[in-house]
């Protein structure tokens, strides 16, 4: 199974927040951390891993409707701009009474300087709006691989919750100041990034692709 993120913290000399950063697709994490963390995982299954920014790989727009087009079609670009293969992800939160929204919108509903803030209060807003309204949402995370003879494949994970406001905890990225996942009382704004990280939506995914492709 993969690392946990305080192997991945010790391995790499990063802190607990900067795997956090990571893990959680952190628009503004540093290239050098980004790096570190990349070669540490790579190295628990044998693997070299080499950055789409490395390699000076242009990132392409994400113009599908749902998590495994956006994964899917960023590993084929990768992987047909490399030569290798090629993994990349996409992932968001699900709002059941918003019929899934944010969804694979969730960080355009940030706008285009990141604000979370923003748009968790826009979540609150929108169920506001809808007295008694579910507050029922779930985290997707979708792991695609791609192989440059055209081979692909696609791992999603998911974690069950709830939304809760006002927000709570200044850990973590994104939402998870207002998300409680199913069976907790904190929220993963609120977690320790090692507690967060055993049932990640992201964790989950990685598990089902090192299952299939690496065990």
């Amino acid at each position: 199974m993969g690392l946990s993120v305080a192997d991945i913290a010790e391995r790499s000399g990063l802190s607990l927040d900067d795997v956090d950063r990571v893990e959680d697709n952190d628009v503004h994490c540093p290239h050098d951390i980004l790096l570190r963390y990349g070669k540490v995982v790579g190295l628990r299954f044998d693997l070299h891993a080499v950055s789409a920014g490395e390699l000076n790989l242009p990132e392409p727009e994400e113009t599908e409707t749902t998590f495994v087009g956006n994964a899917l079609l960023k590993a084929r670009a990768a992987a047909k701009g490399s030569g290798l293969p090629a993994l990349a992800d996409d992932s968001g939160l699900c709002v059941e009474s918003l019929g899934g929204d944010p969804g694979v919108y969730s960080a355009r509903w940030a706008g285009p300087d990141k604000d979370f803030v923003r748009a968790m209060e826009e979540v609150h807003r929108r169920l506001q709006a809808s007295p008694g309204a579910s507050t029922a949402a779930w985290f997707v995370c979708v792991l695609a691989v791609a192989w440059p003879d055209g081979e692909e494949i696609a791992f999603e994970g998911r974690v069950d919750g709830n939304i809760v406001w006002p927000a709570r905890g200044t850990r973590g990225f994104g939402y998870d100041p207002i998300f409680v996942p199913t069976g907790h009382q904190l929220t993963f704004g609120e977690m320790d990034p090692s507690a967060k990280h055993e049932m990640s939506h992201r964790a989950r995914a990685f598990a089902k692709f090192v299952e299939a492709c690496l065990g």
